[in-house]
């Protein structure tokens, strides 16, 4: 019985954490003219949720597990693809702040102080 109880304290917090980040994700999509997404595996960490608006902007959320972030993209509607590339990764527009952090990852880069 105490196990029923832990599950069912469990299943109700996933479900709020995938409200919530539904309704990020719709701000999100409202804020750059609607959106899509794809969700990638962080290992224990999660999932990853990342998100490119109609606009160009992007950005991303972290769901504790795959099931969340799926039903979190389930409740907001948005068009989810199963890799980031192609069409959909050429949607994302960067400007020189992402350039100038990229190339100060590589040797011999700018460093971002």
């Amino acid at each position: 019985m105490a196990d029923t109880q832990v599950d069912e304290k469990q299943a109700a917090k996933a479900e709020r954490h995938a409200a919530r980040l539904a309704r990020l994700i719709g701000s999100f999509a409202k804020e750059h003219g609607g959106a899509e997404g794809q969700i990638a595996y962080l290992g224990q960490k999660g999932a990853r949720i990342v998100l490119v608006g109609e606009d160009g902007g992007w950005g991303d959320l972290v769901a504790p597990t795959h099931a969340v972030a799926l039903s979190a993209v389930e409740k907001s509607g948005i068009t989810v693809h199963e890799d980031f590339d192609g069409e959909f990764a050429a949607k994302v527009k960067t400007g020189p702040y992402e350039w100038s952090r990229m190339a100060g990852i590589q040797l011999g880069g700018p460093k971002n102080s």
